[in-house]
């Protein structure tokens, strides 16, 4: 009998009633019954979002002030790291607090992270500040994709997962403008005040609309082990990958590349025998299952979001760019990001979805290489604005793909608590993604040395080789029955 392997047979689960099944639109999902848990789930990403590339846009004039441009990569490897393991700890703590407490729980972290980070008086203190942040952040992110399945009807999945998924295009689009105009004002820890204060007022709605440990949060199972021999090799690759980034160029750079690389195929052997200790769920490591393709997907997709985290520094450096105009600059994939999928998630034909998965990673692809090969000195406005166009449309191809892959994950299982663990490791997989690929991005620019113009290409050229993969993951991903 042939197995799972498609979007489709992922989809094919029966809505729970002909009414259920019918397509919700955007006045339904802001309704007065929908608003309020919508607006929490999609403002916890977008906080973690904006987080993530306000402090990209803010890196120049940080290091200008406390020094430690060795450890650039480092903030955001260091972030991202205490979030992936946060996300491992999402859905037990659903379970021992219920939607609100968790909610509130890691937007007191994420805050008291950017009270570290507002007074930190060197590099080491401000890598801290980004790691407790990064435990606040990843508990929020992973808990806006694991309750959508039970805080909204099956109809209003898609528009969710969109709305969810587009929190990182508008964070993202935000973040490096605010974070550029901070900058330009020379204001660079009240910017992390500012996110203080946004937490602290998600803290207070999320209290307010979100049910308590007795209603039930549709978080998936929660009471397994954590995945500690998963989670140790994880983190000892990103480590490896961000030693990379400050040790001589050469032979020292391809052994500690080498031993990432080596520590992640570790991590995959680990996690195919790890039964219910797993970072992703255990059905991704199953025969014919199609979550591993899917997930890969997600990863190679998040990869490229990666390159924002220095277009504000080679924006500055290539083009003069002030701060501001920068980190608009920057947030131009996930301008495209946030346009595509406005269109996308109005696509419900299984057929349409498929392709919509399949051209996203060429298009990706595209507006990279476009972006690398502009690059040049003292660069022209016509040719920002270039630089600007292409990575637009690499923003675009994420777009088109990410909410139904969400969806399709949701949809992996007939079984509730399976499906919400499967939407809560999108989130997981993202944030992989970016922990490794910012560590790598790293490396590359340092390949740069002196000049600014070869370590924008060394590190553009280096994530679209990465990319390239989800040719044929995303390929995997959306094959139809019977092809």
């Amino acid at each position: 009998m042939k197995t799972d392997t498609t979007v489709a047979q992922l989809d094919s689960y029966p809505a729970e009633s002909p009414s259920e099944g019918t397509s919700g639109g955007w006045r339904e999902l802001f309704s007065r019954r929908y608003a309020a848990p919508a607006s929490i789930l999609a403002g916890g990403v977008a906080l973690y979002a904006m987080n993530l590339y306000f402090t990209a846009a803010l890196m120049p004039s940080i290091v200008a002030d406390i020094g430690g441009g060795r450890y650039y990569a480092w903030v955001a490897t260091g972030f991202l790291m205490a979030a992936v393991i946060a996300s491992m700890l999402v859905s037990r703590l659903l379970d021992r607090l219920g939607a609100a407490r968790a909610y509130v729980l890691g937007f007191l972290v994420f805050g008291a992270g950017a009270v570290l980070n507002a007074l930190s008086p060197s590099m080491p203190a401000l890598i801290l500040g980004r790691v407790v942040q990064g435990l606040g952040g990843g508990l929020v992110a992973g808990l806006g994709y694991a309750v959508i399945r039970s805080a909204l009807p099956e109809r209003l999945w898609t528009r969710a997962a969109g709305l969810v998924s587009a929190m990182w295009g508008v964070g993202t689009l935000v973040g490096p403008s605010l974070g550029g105009l901070f900058a330009q004002l020379g204001a660079w820890r009240g910017a992390y005040v500012l996110l203080l204060v946004a937490a602290l007022v998600l803290a207070v709605l999320a209290r307010r609309v979100l049910p308590g440990r007795s209603e039930r949060s549709g978080e998936g199972a929660g009471s397994g082990p954590v995945p500690l021999p998963s989670l140790l090799l994880l983190t000892l690759a990103a480590a490896a990958f961000s030693v990379s980034s400050t040790v001589p160029s050469g032979g020292p750079t391809a052994v500690c590349i080498l031993a990432g690389l080596a520590l992640l195929v570790g991590f995959v052997a680990v996690e195919r025998r790890g039964g219910a200790a797993t970072v992703l769920p255990g059905q991704t490591y199953r025969a014919g299952n199609p979550l591993k393709w899917l997930y890969l997907t997600v990863a190679v997709l998040c990869a490229g979001v990666v390159a924002e985290n220095f277009i504000p520094l080679f924006g500055q450096e290539l083009g003069g760019l002030g701060p501001l105009v920068a980190g608009f600059l920057g947030a131009a994939v996930s301008a495209g990001w946030t346009t595509a999928q406005l269109f996308s998630v109005g696509i419900e034909s299984v057929h349409g979805r498929a392709r919509a998965i399949r051209t996203a990673p060429l298009v990706l692809v595209a507006g990279l290489l476009a972006y690398g090969l502009l690059q040049t000195g003292h660069a022209s406005g016509l040719r920002v604005v270039l630089w600007a166009v292409a990575l637009f449309v690499a923003g675009t191809g994420i777009g088109l793909a990410f909410p139904h892959l969400s969806v399709a994950a949701m949809r992996s299982s007939s079984d509730p608590a399976e499906g919400g663990k499967a939407a809560a490791a999108i989130n997981t997989t993202q944030l992989i993604a970016f922990s490794v690929t910012s560590a790598l991005a790293g490396t590359l620019v340092n390949l740069g040395a002196d000049s600014p113009v070869d370590s924008a290409r060394y590190m553009t050229f280096g994530i679209a080789a990465i990319t390239v993969f989800g040719v044929a993951t995303a390929a995997l991903t959306a094959r139809r029955p019977g092809r």
